[in-house]
């Protein structure tokens, strides 16, 4: 009898575990975001808020939207840090939940600057590859234009506590680790990172 009860256990277990796998792929099909809509992001150093302007971006403000509709960032540690250039994020906390997100999405034309506060999605040199790492210009920095960097919107309070965020570790932790183990690489080799606990549409 007891074999019986392990045995329904560890199948309740795994099929709990499998729906949540796929209740996170199917949460990366994009929704289309509102015109204007904000966000919430409440983190290790205290809150700010971003705002976000579909029709400057329409395909990053929709990842955008759609990633923290599904709690994404919630846990993301803010991995890259360079004072006067920018803080960037966008590692899950479970290196599972990355890997269910790991898509890119197309380009779209830059029609606002990399200023101070903006808010862009990060990408390599290639075409089309913004996936789920984003950053905020801690200054202006125009030359992303040209690259190839649309904002999707800005912050419009709390900057203060984004200027704050822990810069001592720079750019070090490595992204192929993260992609690995996740948050679990990232306290043991970089406990001093600033983190976010949640990130919510501004209802």
């Amino acid at each position: 009898m007891k074999t019986i009860h392990v045995a329904i256990a560890v199948a309740l277990i795994l099929a709990a575990c499998s729906a949540t796998k796929q209740e996170v792929v199917k949460a990366s099909a994009d929704q289309k975001a509102p015109a204007v809509f904000r966000v919430d992001f409440d983190t290790s150093r205290g809150p700010f808020v971003v705002e976000v302007t579909r029709e400057l971006a329409p395909n990053g403000a929709d990842h955008f939207y759609t990633l923290v509709k599904a709690k994404y960032f919630d846990g993301a540690r803010f991995y890259r840090v360079v004072p006067g250039f920018m803080v960037q994020w966008g590692s899950a906390a479970d290196p599972k939940v990355s890997a269910a997100w790991d898509k890119s999405i197309e380009d779209d034309p830059v029609k606002a600057a990399n200023v101070r506060g903006s808010v862009s999605f990060a990408a390599t040199s290639q075409p089309n590859s913004r996936s789920t790492h984003m950053f905020i210009n801690f200054g202006d920095n125009g030359r992303l234009d040209a690259m190839g960097f649309a904002p999707i919107g800005k912050v419009v309070s709390g900057m203060e506590n984004v200027d704050q965020i822990y810069s001592g570790d720079g750019e070090r932790p490595d992204q192929e680790e993260m992609k690995v183990e996740g948050n679990a690489y990232l306290q043991k080799e970089f406990p001093n990172l600033d983190y976010i606990k949640t990130a919510r549409i501004e209802q």
